[in-house]
């Protein structure tokens, strides 16, 4: 699917914020991305979390005060299992309002959604898009384990479960904010990606990692949104470029060499007319956030799409395909350096435009 609008050297945040209040979490980001803002998580909260935001909905889910996990050894777990597919099919087929399904997320994990869609309605004008984002299967299928430990992305059946549980929850969330009259963009949010090919992973093959991306993928795309899919560190790019993705998210900071391992598919990605959203402004080292300036990213950014250019696009046609963005979420920072990181978003994004757009 091509995108239907100019990223345009715009500049678009990553979901999380080092916050307690969802709608001062909602001001930040339309003071400084109103042209695509999105719903912010608040991993303040546990239930925020990346894996616990998610995870409501699965059957045989088990919470307690130290852990979640999925409880196989239920003697209701089969019984859960076949109610899941059975509200699966009838939301699937029409037969049954997603909206009051399993398939609905709640106020008490995602209140930065409720109140970012509260704001929209009060809103005189519509953004160019607006975004949100769910945890990618990869990540949530190995962060969600059974009650001997085992994630179940290793297990055929889990698997299954959690890519059809994310796939409707990403197709709820599509839902509610396509109500704006925006273009709407899903990111599937996949730090796990970077272990790919490791021992960890070993055992994960690509197949399984496009078949994933293929379901959630497919489903944005039938309700007119865009994909993007998001790493903050290193990964094998081939997986995310030769995937129907619209847009890659990446640490343009850390790693655009190593994207640049991947030329033949970065040229075919570009020349297809997807968006690179490229993480210019760090967010992971304090020092590297405290000394950097607008001027220092804006030539980054300029050094690296060189690289770019050599595929027969000048640096206007670049940015027309480009986001900036913080090169990951925000959460974990102190509130101060958090907020540097959204100007500089901001700023970076000003400059380039002024100059190139």
């Amino acid at each position: 699917m091509a995108p239907t609008f100019s990223a345009n050297g715009l500049p678009l945040l990553i979901g999380s914020l080092p916050l307690y209040d969802h709608t001062k979490g909602v001001a930040l980001v339309f003071e400084y991305t109103p042209e695509i803002p999105l719903w912010v998580q608040l991993p303040a909260f546990k239930e925020e979390g990346m894996i616990a935001q998610f995870q409501p909905g699965f059957p045989g889910l088990t919470v307690t005060a130290e852990k979640s996990f999925i409880d196989t050894s239920d003697p209701s777990f089969d019984n859960d299992i076949l109610g899941f597919y059975e509200d699966f099919m009838a939301v699937s087929e029409k037969r049954a309002d997603i909206n009051h399904s399993r398939f609905a997320m709640g106020r008490n994990t995602a209140g930065g959604l409720f109140a970012f869609t509260e704001h929209l309605r009060s809103l005189p004008r519509r953004p160019i898009a607006v975004k949100g984002q769910i945890t990618g299967p990869v990540t949530f299928g190995l962060g969600l384990c059974d009650q001997n430990g085992k994630a179940v992305f290793y297990d055929d059946q889990l698997r299954d479960v959690a890519l059809k549980l994310l796939d409707l929850k990403a197709r709820w969330q599509v839902k509610m904010l396509s109500e704006f009259g925006s273009q709407t963009i899903i990111f599937l949010d996949e730090p796990a990606l970077a272990g790919f090919g490791s021992s960890a992973m070993i055992s994960v093959s690509r197949e399984e990692v496009a078949a994933c991306f293929h379901e959630i993928i497919g489903t944005a795309h039938d309700e007119g949104a865009l994909a993007g899919i998001h790493v903050c560190a290193n990964a094998d790019w081939s997986l995310i470029l030769e995937s129907e993705a619209d847009i890659l998210s990446f640490d343009a900071y850390s790693f655009f060499d190593k994207l640049m391992l991947y030329p033949d598919q970065v040229k075919r990605f570009m020349e297809s007319g997807k968006i690179l959203a490229w993480g210019i402004v760090p967010t992971l080292n304090s020092d590297d956030i405290e000394r950097e300036t607008a001027e220092s990213l804006v030539a980054r950014w300029e050094a690296q799409s060189v690289a770019i250019e050599a595929f027969g696009f000048d640096k206007s046609a670049i940015l027309d395909q480009t986001l900036i963005t913080p090169a990951c979420g925000t959460g974990s920072l102190p509130l101060d350096l958090a907020t540097k990181v959204l100007a500089l978003t901001r700023q970076v994004s000003d400059t380039l435009r002024k100059k190139y757009g």
